[in-house]
């Protein structure tokens, strides 16, 4: 695994990763962020399973479940329930 893509992974805006991958994203217009002014809130829908995702950055929180992590790799895994060597594989076939 080349360290620059993980390196480009780890930063890619979790916006950018949550539009690319799931079935439908929607920006909650409605949304004040309280602690960033960078942050905004997401639903979306992966396959079956619906989500309320705050996002700042490449950072994510889904308030549903109570977990977090940053970077697309912690992304790609938290919304197709997989490893990271299958994370790797779906973020290299949407070309991120």
């Amino acid at each position: 695994m080349d360290k620059s893509l993980l390196l480009h992974w780890r930063e890619l805006p979790a916006v950018d990763v949550l539009t690319a991958l799931a079935d439908h994203a929607k920006r909650d217009m409605s949304y004040i962020a309280l602690k960033s002014p960078l942050s905004s809130r997401w639903h979306a829908r992966y396959g079956s399973r619906e989500f309320e995702l705050l996002l700042t950055g490449p950072k994510f929180w889904d308030t549903r479940e109570r977990k977090g992590g940053g970077g697309a790799v912690d992304l790609a895994m938290h919304l197709a329930r997989v490893e990271f060597s299958e994370a790797v594989r779906l973020l290299q076939s949407y070309g991120l």
